[in-house]
């Protein structure tokens, strides 16, 4: 004999209805693979330039270049965070990390590039604008 107490399981996330629209998610693969491509043609055969000019027009070209690519692939709904770092490779070991608070949909992007000579980090971040 079961009886009932009138509690019910909490519905999950996964089944609940959202009174908000769906949003859009951004394309992440399509960037990155743009990313890299962009990224080898650019740099593959630069050499390491102590002309700081010369280096931020390179910095300028290719950040410039991923985000107008990032507004092709979702022309609204997302605000969007390019960031570009040059250095002379001089052998040297680094690492990085990143840590976020991330609705659904919201993206970040990041591809590495080195040859003999230099190596450059682009990092991309498309982040939901509000409704």
């Amino acid at each position: 004999m079961s009886t009932s107490y009138g509690f019910r399981s909490p519905i999950s996330r996964s089944e609940a209805t959202s009174p908000h629209p769906v949003r859009p998610s951004f394309d992440t693969e399509l960037l990155r693979a743009y990313m890299k491509k962009l990224l080898q043609t650019t740099l593959q055969h630069t050499i390491w330039s102590s002309d700081r000019e010369q280096v931020k027009s390179w910095m300028k070209d290719i950040k410039e270049r991923v985000k107008d690519r990032m507004i092709e692939i979702q022309p609204s709904g997302f605000k969007y965070i390019v960031l570009v770092q040059i250095n002379e490779n001089l052998n040297q070991g680094g690492r990085a990390d990143m840590i976020s608070h991330w609705e659904d949909g919201d993206a970040c992007v990041h591809e590495l590039f080195y040859n003999d000579s230099i190596i450059c980090t682009c990092i991309a971040l498309a982040v939901r604008s509000s409704p």
